[in-house]
């Protein structure tokens, strides 16, 4: 739950109360593919836990994740749990998009028992568009949202945390946008913000930064550089390679392109078993 602090000027988001201890950060990744279990001791000399999608990655006819919890979680890794979620286009009214949330969050669930992950694991709904949701983006939000509560898991979202300009010249960042409108669900925030500054770039400090780092106070994990690098965004960053991806991690082969992010547990997900 987000509490508006209004002082002078304007208005200030406060964390909610349920936000992690942020006095140690964890540096993960997440990309679309499996890396494969071969370079997973090699990745987790570097990485405290990883991106785990539960469905077909977003532009992806498949899921190559499926069924490799255990050996993750074997390896030493925390999980990132991931449900990709629909676009816009994909919502037509603000009764469908409930309806469809539901179904969706039904989804998540029966994939997230079928992996092995615990009950009260949180799953990230992974949100791509960005910029103020509209009614019909915020109905399948939420109705997602409460599916997954109602069967027993923790909600999360992946959004943007960078502020988008609007046409009367506020501006608005889609974490803002989710806390503000969601009344008093418990949310996980996942935020992206790729820009340098507050982005280190493509790089694995030993002390990671902390997620409110990233613009928004209230963020638990968050992604500060991805593959490829959008140029739009995030040019003033260092640490790309050539071909515009980002490759970091001790003894890690060059092919294995990552996203890159903080988290102030090394479970962020608290999905492991033991």
């Amino acid at each position: 739950m987000c509490i508006i602090v209004v002082g002078v000027g304007s208005a200030q988001i406060r964390p909610p109360e349920s936000a992690a201890d942020p006095s140690s950060t964890y540096l993960g990744f997440d990309r679309n593919e499996y890396p494969g279990d071969g370079h997973l001791q090699a990745l987790r000399k570097t990485f405290a836990y990883a991106g785990y999608w539960l469905n077909n990655p977003p532009g992806e006819n498949g899921n190559s994740w499926v069924g490799k919890r255990r050996q993750l979680e074997e390896a030493g890794f925390g999980f990132l749990v991931l449900f990709n979620g629909r676009l816009y286009t994909e919502l037509k009214t603000v009764a469908t998009a409930t309806r469809i949330g539901h179904a969706d969050a039904q989804s998540a669930v029966a994939a997230a028992h079928r992996e092995g992950f615990p009950p009260q694991t949180i799953i990230f709904l992974d949100q791509e568009q960005g910029g103020r949701l509209l009614p019909e983006q915020k109905a399948y939000l939420f109705g997602w949202i409460d599916g997954v509560i109602a069967a027993g898991f923790r909600a999360g979202v992946y959004c943007s945390g960078i502020a988008v300009n609007e046409e009367d010249g506020s501006s608005i960042v889609t974490a803002e946008d989710i806390c503000q409108n969601a009344g008093d669900r418990k949310i996980t925030y996942w935020v992206t913000n790729d820009a340098c500054p507050p982005s280190p770039g493509c790089t694995a400090p030993t002390q990671p930064p902390l997620p409110a780092t990233s613009g928004v106070p209230f963020a638990d994990i968050w992604q500060f550089a991805q593959s490829p690098q959008r140029k739009d965004v995030s040019a003033r960053c260092a640490g790309y390679h050539s071909d515009s991806n980002c490759y970091v991690g001790a003894d890690v082969p060059q092919r294995i392109h990552l996203d890159l992010n903080t988290a102030t547990s090394p479970d962020p997900s608290h999905g492991r078993t033991h």
